[in-house]
This record gives C-alpha cells, sequence and structure tokens, in this order.
C-alpha cells in the first residue's frame, strides 16, 4: 500500500487533481446557471 501512496505522491498528481475538480465545479455552476435557474423561474411563472 505505501507503494501506491507513494507512487502517486508527486505534485502533478495534485495539479491534475485540482484541475479536474475546477472543471467539474465550473461545469456543476454552468449547470446549475444554465437549467436549474431558468427551470425554477419558469416552473413559478
Amino acid at each position: 500500500m505505501t507503494d501506491l501512496v507513494e507512487k502517486f505522491d508527486h505534485p502533478s498528481w495534485f495539479t491534475i487533481g485540482g484541475t479536474v475538480a475546477g472543471y467539474a465545479l465550473i461545469l456543476v455552476a454552468m449547470f446549475v446557471v444554465l437549467f436549474v435557474v431558468p427551470f425554477l423561474i419558469f416552473s413559478v411563472l
């Protein structure tokens, strides 16, 4: 198990993880703004 942890202990893996998390956060925010908010607005009207 320690070999596996040491294998992924390079800073580039943290960069990849941060990039993926950032893109996922942006996609979720865009989905909410483009689909959920208009749905809620039009469902109230």
